[in-house]
């Protein structure tokens, strides 16, 4: 077979391994998805096609994992007291890491790592949840009057429900209005009883979680 033929076949099976990995990425509505995955697959294989072609290639080949560090980056944001988007930037590197092996016609590894990864996010993702029904850690940010409440009186409550919770911050807004940052670990049951609680308490102006 000509090289340029095998070329293009090895792009075409990057291609098809980025949008099984992107795929169930889009499906749970990730950052980085379906076209980002094919996109970053391709763009391995092609320069792991180039670095082979090359007497000094293992530079490109090297600036490939610098180059989609970057791009993992990208992806990671922190949301209250958790971080977000680890998964899909470890994706990423894994869709660049099986593109490289199809680059440098590894088929059957690059088959079964992509295989791999598929089992591990769709069958450990269900793990996941079991665990996250047991234990939930949340940050909640209360306002209340403070003539009318006060914080000693809102921990009071956290403690009688056998809530386990931090504080994190006070701060005071408009005129009486006193702000509460709280990070709390509970179950989803308990969840469900702090809201209820802060729903149906008069003195509580607003909470977000």
């Amino acid at each position: 077979m000509r090289p340029e033929y095998e070329h293009i076949l090895q792009i075409l099976a990057a291609l098809l391994a980025g949008a099984i990995l992107g795929l169930e990425r889009e499906y749970h509505s990730k950052p980085a998805g379906f076209k980002t995955m094919i996109l970053i697959s391709v763009s391995s294989c092609l320069f792991s096609i180039l670095s082979a072609s090359f007497p000094t290639g293992d530079r490109i080949a090297s600036n490939i994992v610098t180059g989609i560090g970057f791009i993992g980056a990208g992806v990671v944001f922190k949301e209250g007291a958790s971080v977000k988007g680890i998964t899909s930037a470890a994706v990423i590197w894994m869709a660049a890491a099986v593109g490289m092996c199809i680059g440098f016609q590894h088929y059957v590894l690059a088959a079964f790592v992509v295989a791999l990864v598929l089992l591990v996010m769709i069958a450990l993702s269900k793990l996941e949840t079991a665990f996250d029904n047991l234990h939930q850690l949340k940050t909640y940010e209360i306002h209340f009057i403070a003539p009318d409440y006060s914080i000693e009186e809102l921990e009071k409550a956290f403690t009688e429900m056998q809530i386990h919770f931090k504080r994190n911050k006070i701060s005071k807004q408009n005129k009486d209005e006193v702000c509460v940052e709280y990070d709390v670990e509970i179950s989803p049951k308990k969840g469900k009883k702090i809201d209820t609680f802060l729903i149906g308490n008069s003195h509580i102006n607003r909470f977000e979680v």
